[in-house]
């Protein structure tokens, strides 16, 4: 049986290609490492993703009974969310479109032997 546990934040204020540059640091390693790793972290995405992964990591002890220096970070995955529209004032009276981006962040962690 598969032990893995999620977690999931979804619509946060934060473009996919910026996050992924948080969540690549972290792809593979034990929960700690990862949680080091995002702790020194000087970007927006991952103060979001340590929060994302300390919840999987409760999530998986909770559910599961797992002790936390056994998990992994098995995936890190970044969706796109929907795209706020803006528009900004240009001459003439016109205008040009602004896409505010955000994104879903969803962080799985289990143990190492489970791939």
């Amino acid at each position: 049986m598969m032990n893995r546990s999620k977690a999931i934040t979804k619509y946060v204020r934060i473009p996919t290609r910026k996050a992924r540059l948080a969540a690549n640091l972290i792809r593979g390693l034990s929960v700690q490492a990862a949680d080091e790793q995002l702790m020194f972290c000087n970007m927006k995405a991952g103060r979001i993703l340590r929060k994302t992964l300390a919840s999987a990591v409760a999530n998986a002890e909770v559910q599961h009974d797992a002790r936390r220096d056994v998990l992994h970070v098995v995936e890190v995955r970044i969706d796109e969310g929907p795209h706020l529209k803006r528009a900004k004032a240009r001459s003439r009276g016109s205008s040009t479109p602004i896409l505010r981006r955000t994104s879903h962040m969803t962080v799985v962690v289990g143990e190492k032997g489970e791939e």
